[in-house]
């Protein structure tokens, strides 16, 4: 039984507890690019691995290429610290322009464009609601970690999110106080090959739990599985091409290619149309300047369709093939 309770003195719910009522009605994963995937169960070890690194760092960041299940994952253990109360979480997403105004305060236009009026973030509504209720649990899930300077954005706050500082007061830039609360908790997601991630490592890695989340080709059998794709032959060589382009990603990181893109595959026809909207791009992309990989990785995927076509055309007698 998983234990979701992250503050001191505060009544102990298993998962399984929180499910009570919870599973059974209309859900929304928050960040997600895959909003009808499936729940994350209470027993999944994956949980407990991340709420006792909560416990203990008080952030996690969850690291991978795309398409590995990072903004669903996030998502889904908000839902569980937060028993599904939306008031108790915030989603956002970094961006280039995000800024310490944005996340922590600043000066916003008034409604009724009459001037400017000093503002909290999303970062300091959260710390004062949580300093408010000591006895629930505050998640922001951040996406995208890697694409604004976080230095810039969380200024002083930086050193106070650490651990060891929760509950330490600091000085604001508008004069005022503020502490940080162990029962607000981050977790992050970002993309290890965007730019400013150097500088992400540097800024978090005294501080927050690290979770590297590869693409994995167990998950994708089984989300296959799950979905009822019924094509053994598509799929066992759909498979050995997922392996093929991930080896690839060692000498070519961007090649890499996350399970989580065929969430919705259920046969030969809607895997086709991934390859057709999506993944012919990222190839093109990622091996722009090896040719020679781009049409080997090409090829693959045509052999892919080329050995269940083989198995329905006709014998040269008229007869069907075995």
């Amino acid at each position: 039984m998983t234990d979701v309770t992250l503050v001191k003195g505060v009544r102990e719910l298993s998962a399984d507890d929180l499910d009570i009522g919870y599973a059974h009605r209309a859900q929304v994963s928050h960040g997600s690019s895959a909003p009808d995937a499936p729940m994350l169960h209470s027993d999944d070890p994956r949980l407990d691995t991340i709420l006792r690194l909560l416990r203990r760092f008080g952030g996690v960041i969850f690291s991978g290429p795309p398409g590995t299940g990072k903004s669903w994952l996030a998502g889904q253990v908000a839902d569980k610290i937060t028993e599904g109360d939306d008031s108790r979480r915030a989603d956002i997403q970094f961006h280039a322009s995000y800024q310490f105004e944005d996340f922590i305060e600043g000066y916003r236009p008034k409604k009724d464009g009459s001037g400017f009026e000093p503002r909290d973030g999303v970062f300091l509504r959260l710390v004062r609601e949580a300093d408010e209720h000591p006895d629930d649990d505050y998640v922001i899930v951040i996406d995208e970690l890697s694409r604004a300077d976080v230095g810039r954005v969380f200024g002083e706050a930086l050193t106070y999110i650490e651990r060891s500082k929760r509950g330490q007061t600091f000085v604001l830039p508008s004069g005022e106080q503020c502490s940080i609360p162990l029962n607000l908790h981050l977790i992050a997601t970002m993309n290890p090959l965007d730019r400013g991630v150097d500088e992400v490592d540097a800024a978090f890695e005294r501080r927050f739990a690290k979770v590297d989340m590869p693409p994995s080709r167990d998950l994708l059998e089984k989300l296959l599985d799950d979905n009822g794709f019924l094509d053994e032959t598509v799929q066992r060589r759909f498979l050995g091409w997922f392996n093929k382009i991930n080896a690839r990603s060692v000498q070519t990181p961007a090649a890499a290619i996350g399970h989580a893109y065929f969430v919705n595959v259920v046969d030969p026809e809607t895997l086709q149309e991934v390859w057709d909207y999506q993944l012919k791009y990222h190839v093109d992309r990622a091996f722009k300047y090896d040719p020679e990989t781009r049409t080997e990785i090409i090829n693959g995927w045509a052999d892919i369709f080329a050995a269940s076509a083989d198995q329905e055309m006709p014998a040269p007698d008229g007869t069907e093939s075995a």
